[in-house]
This record gives structure tokens, sequence and C-alpha cells, in this order.
């Protein structure tokens, strides 16, 4: 059996107005080559001025991630020739971060994991190519010098899983800090992914190899299940794994090879000459960790300990800021709360759209307070979501107007699991021999018969007695 070895290298662009060593905006979607100077161009004899809010906010991320903040980090250039990076260089962190050793605690359907974070850096970012069958490649600069942290992990995921809930926790912590907007559809938030294949129990990582910017929860699930199962058939063949950078083809669902991967060595990485160190003083650090807000892990807490929620679902519901936001003010008129969160969670999250909630949060109190009690099942709570979406209704009013109040009659529900026994003796007979699932199908018809309103749990008892019989 192998398992796979998963580190996340995520890089999140800062909502300064700035970029960061020019005085350039960084309004996302301008016109081509608009918000570039001599100085994110690369010019000669140009000379870079830091842009303290980068540090401020670099700060702040690492403080939310439990690292230590360095007195004095330095920054270096690392050295590559790519066409979207004009001067030839990139102006990053190599050996003393701003931040460096923290961690982060995720939450999977398999409890919970501490992923420890290796270091936080300051960086430039790079242009962006535009490629044209017929023209050929453009380049546009605007992205050059926009301020970036690079969030490097720990090699201590161990499934795509827990490699997504970890991007989506950063994404959770960065996001409730307000250093960034991360939205990943304009690549403010974006990661590549290290990865590498070993047999279980061993200690030694194989060669892993990274796969660049990806920039969808799907997309890092199916690219880390895609390539585990690449490296592990070479290995089962006796080939061996290359080190290299591949991308992820969302529309085959495969990885290729773009270039064989560097190593650090290969940047030639050394001490920006036109840049000073940066010196943090200790009340630097205190100010700014007083500008954090409450962070995803203390609603987290307390949704556990005010409300009985269990870990995941406080995760689930913290992970987005609105979210939580949207679930403590429904709160305030939901008798149970662990209906409300499971309602929120199984239904009104998947129909979220462009990051809004088109349902008022008193509607789903209501919905979530007649289910709580047993005014209303499942199936129309689900039914009542969809009608109440992007309308507003009195829920009450509308569910006694359609008809829609849950049917607890035994007598009623008795008569009707009769009549379905009497008009399915074969049913019967398979439920006899063992067939238990069968029961389905029979809640299934006495469901149908009533609109969807009767109750479940009291036809599926009534059921397994009449037919125990």
């Amino acid at each position: 059996m192998y398992e796979m070895v998963i580190g996340l290298e995520v890089h999140c662009e800062l909502n300064t107005e700035t970029k960061i060593f020019c005085g350039c905006k960084t309004t996302f979607g301008a016109e081509p080559n608009t918000q570039v100077c001599p100085v994110c161009m690369g010019m000669p004899g140009t000379l870079p001025v830091l842009n303290e809010k980068v540090v401020n906010y670099a700060i702040k991320a690492g403080l939310a991630t439990k690292c230590k903040i360095r007195a004095v980090s330095k920054q270096d250039r690392k050295n590559y020739f790519y066409p979207d990076l004009p001067k030839a260089y990139q102006i990053s962190q190599f050996d003393e971060p701003l931040c460096e050793r923290g961690y982060i605690e995720i939450e999977t359907e398999g409890g919970s994991k501490k992923i420890g974070i290796t270091r936080i850096h300051i960086e430039e970012d790079a242009g962006k190519l535009i490629h044209d069958k017929e023209k050929g490649t453009f380049i546009d600069s605007n992205r050059c010098g926009v301020p970036l942290i690079e969030i490097v992990s720990e090699p201590d995921m161990r499934s795509s899983l827990e490699a997504v809930a970890y991007f989506k926790k950063l994404r959770a912590i960065i996001l409730y800090t307000g250093i960034s907007d991360c939205k990943m559809n304009e690549g403010s938030l974006r990661c590549d992914v290290n990865l590498s294949v070993r047999k279980k129990g061993e200690e030694k990582f194989g060669t892993r190899t990274e796969m660049k910017n990806l920039n969808s929860f799907t997309f890092i699930q199916k690219a880390i299940e895609y390539e585990f199962k690449r490296q592990v058939d070479i290995v089962k063949a006796g080939g061996e794994v290359v080190q290299e950078t591949r991308r992820y083809d969302q529309a085959t669902g495969k990885t290729y090879s773009m270039r064989t991967k560097e190593d650090s060595n290969d940047y030639r990485y050394f001490p920006d000459p036109d840049l000073a160190p940066i010196v943090t003083s200790k009340e630097k650090i205190q100010k700014l960790k007083k500008e954090i807000p409450p962070l995803p892990d203390e609603r987290k807490q307390k949704y556990m300990q005010n409300y009985g929620l269990n870990a995941y679902d406080a995760e689930l519901l913290t992970n987005e800021k609105e979210v939580a936001n949207y679930f403590e003010k429904a709160a305030v008129y939901a008798k149970n709360k662990k209906i409300l969160a499971n309602l929120i969670i199984t239904e009104v999250l998947k129909m979220v759209e462009d990051d809004k909630i088109k349902i008022s949060y008193k509607s789903i109190a209501d919905i979530s307070n007649l289910a709580s009690g047993d005014k209303i099942n499942s199936s129309v709570a689900k039914k009542l979501i969809k009608d109440a979406w992007d309308k507003n209704i009195d829920v009450n009013k509308y569910v006694e107007e359609n008809d829609l109040l849950q049917i607890n009659d035994k007598v009623l529900l008795k008569k009707l699991v009769l009549e379905a026994i009497k008009a399915d003796p074969k049913s019967v007979a398979a439920y006899k021999a063992g067939k238990s699932i069968v029961i389905k199908s029979f809640i299934g018809k006495i469901m149908g018969k009533t609109g969807g309103r009767a109750n479940p749990v009291v036809v599926s008892k009534l059921l397994e007695k009449e037919l125990s019989k």
C-alpha cells in the first residue's frame, strides 16, 4: 500500500492599493500594460521602495497562523528567466523570511489534524502571458510587482481531502484578517501542490512533483488524485518518478509535464542590494496583533460550546466569514441550533452563487423551527428553502396556505402503510426473505401519496412493525 505526501505553496495577493515596490495601482481587470512604471518593469537604474503595508499584512498572516515573526528579515533576488518577468529576477525572501514555524488545525470527517507552516514570506508577482493561436503570445505586465505572500506548508497532508481542508482553512483565516479578497477566479489566491508517494510505514520521502497554479478546491482534489495514481503506477512498474513541474488540465482531468523542477540553488539567491533589512519591533507586533479580528477557530469553539455543534460542522460554518455571520444572525431566532446548522450546511451552501445567500436569516430560522417542532419533514424543508430563495415570503403562512404541514397522525399513516403492504405482496415476500432494503420502496410510495408530507420516521416504524408480523 502506498500513501501520498503533500505540501502546499499558497500564493496570496494582498489587497493594497499600490504595488510592493512602486506607486502603480493593483486594480484587477485594467487594460493590459496600463499599470506599469520603470520600477515594476525592471528598467536599469530604477530603485525599489518597499510598501510598508505589505509587511504589516504579512505579519498579520503570520500571527493568525501562529508563526514566529523575525525581528530582522531580508529580501533576496531569485534569479530566473521567464517571458513575464521583465528584469529576469524576482524580489522574494529566502533564508530569512518574515514569518516561520507556524501551524493551522484542520477538520475532516476523519477528525482534526495540525498542519505545520514552514514559512510565510513577501514577494512580487510576475506578469501574465496571453496566448493567441494566430497572433502568438502577448505579455501583460500589469501584475508585475503586485504584492504577494507565499505560505509554505510542511509535507503533513496525506490525502486530497486534507489538502482541500487545509486550503479552505487558510483561505478563511486570510479573509478574516482582511489582508486579501482571496478571489480564486481572479488569481488572488492560488496554490502549487507538491506531491510524492511512498510505501506506508516508510519515513523517507519519494521524489516529488509540483503542480502549478491551481485555483479551485475541486481541481486541487482531482489533480492530487490523478497525480497520486500516476506516480504509484510508475513505481509499481519499476520506473522512477522525475522531479518536475506539471500542470493540471481540467478538460482531461490529467497532469502534464511543463519543465524540469528546479532546486533552490538553481535560483542563485542573494540579498537584494537595493533594499535594507526589515526590522520588526515587539511593539509593532503587539499593535498588529490587536488589529486582528476574531478568527475562524475562535468562532468554531463558540459554536461547539454554546450550540453543541461537532467540530466538523463548526469548521464548515466558519470557513466562510459571511456564512458564519449569517448563521449567527439566524441562530438568534432558531430554537434548535443543530438543525439550523444542518440546513445551512446541506441545503443553503450548495445553492450559493457569487458568495450570495438569497434566503433571509429569519426565513431559514423559521424553517428550522418548523423542522425541529416536527411540523415539517426534511423533504418539505428542502422545498421551502428553494421556494423562499430570492423571495420575501412569510414561511409559516406559506406552509399553511400550501398545505405543507407534516402528517403525524399515526392512525392515518397506519392505514396508508396497510394499503401499501396489501398492494405489493412481492415486496413483502422479499422483505421477509431478508431484503430489508425494500422498506425504502414502501416509504417512497407513502411519501408520494401524501405529497411528501408524511412523517418518515413514524412511517418507517409502522412498516417495520407490520412487515414483521
